[in-house]
């Protein structure tokens, strides 16, 4: 329980700082395995793994179905098996995926494991993203009680230098012409995703062309700020720019699907390596078990492949 405990202070204060991580939870362990149902641990994006899901084979998967589950958004249930897979149903071959009828669950063979299964949950943890408000007036106050309600932050700052460029995706300027420029100017040069100004047809643009920026960022800039829905009060105007700020996410590719964290990273293809003692695929990355030689750099799922390739390296492949 204390260990849990541990996790779960260190999970809230990642997700305080923005950091994106993956939570692995045991939900089935049948012996022998030397991790137990409700052991947990949390994964980073560099691989770094902390906490308790099984031995070093075990970590080894795990840490590498983590990271492609933080590059998709998507939870997934990982089975790790030491079962061969059925070369009949077309599963894969020593470490390697089979293929599955419902794609959130993902079997591995596992030639290191001792003989038992594990079923362990992967839920991956992004920052929500960040619409940055800056000014006080009604529009800016509607923007900011929206907070949360359409899977976005909505934050006031008061400054340029307030600005938290990294996981923000727009900044709204409504502000009365209030100290405009310097923030349009600092959001825009930063490349936040969506600058929005709230201003009237005729002022806006005049607005614009006056920042001290080249013609191409000026016209990124959205003024007057939303979608036109016919909005007339502070509250629909508010909407109109939230609803415009996830129609320009959604062209971007960042918001797809509302039940993906739309900050996910893009899925893509994880550098992989085969240990060449027991055949299983390792992610190759710098926390994953290696060794570097002359010849380049090799890893490993586990200490007794290790020690069995630096024993013996000449009955394995380099």
């Amino acid at each position: 329980m204390t260990a849990h405990l541990e996790l779960a202070s260190r999970a809230a204060a990642l997700s305080a700082a923005g950091t994106p991580f993956v939570w692995a939870t045991v939900v089935r362990a049948n012996r022998p395995t030397s991790a137990k149902a409700g052991d947990s641990a949390i994964v980073l994006a560099d691989g770094e793994l902390s906490g308790f899901v099984g031995g070093e084979c075990a970590e080894s998967t795990v840490r590498a179905q983590s990271l492609q589950v933080l590059a998709t958004g998507e939870t997934r249930l990982l089975r790790i098996t030491p079962d061969v897979p059925d070369e009949e149903s077309g599963g894969g071959s020593d470490g390697g995926s089979e293929e599955q009828p419902d794609p959130g669950i993902v079997t591995v063979h596992n030639p290191c494991l001792s003989g038992g299964t594990l079923e362990i949950l992967l839920e991956p943890a992004v920052p929500v993203p960040v619409v940055a408000v800056f000014g006080t007036a009604p529009i800016a106050s509607a923007l900011v009680r929206a907070d949360r309600l359409f899977g976005l932050q909505v934050r006031a700052v008061t400054s340029p230098q307030e600005l938290v460029f990294d996981g923000t995706a727009a900044l709204v300027v409504a502000s009365h012409g209030r100290d405009e420029e310097p923030i349009l100017t600092a959001a825009l040069q930063a490349g936040i995703p969506y600058v929005g100004l709230v201003a009237s047809r005729k002022r806006g643009p005049a607005v614009v062309d006056s920042l001290p920026i080249d013609d191409a960022l000026r016209a990124s800039v959205h003024t007057p700020a939303g979608l036109d829905i016919g909005a007339r009060s502070a509250p629909e105007v508010a909407l109109s720019i939230l609803a415009e700020i996830v129609s320009t996410r959604q062209e971007r590719g960042t918001g797809e699907d509302e039940s993906v964290p739309t900050d996910a990273a893009p899925a893509q293809a994880l550098a992989m390596a085969r240990d060449p003692v027991c055949g299983m695929d390792v992610v190759a990355v710098e926390s994953s078990l290696h060794v570097d030689l002359p010849t380049g750099r090799v890893y490993f799922c586990g200490t007794g492949c290790r020690s069995a390739y630096l024993d013996q390296r000449g009955a394995y492949p380099t």
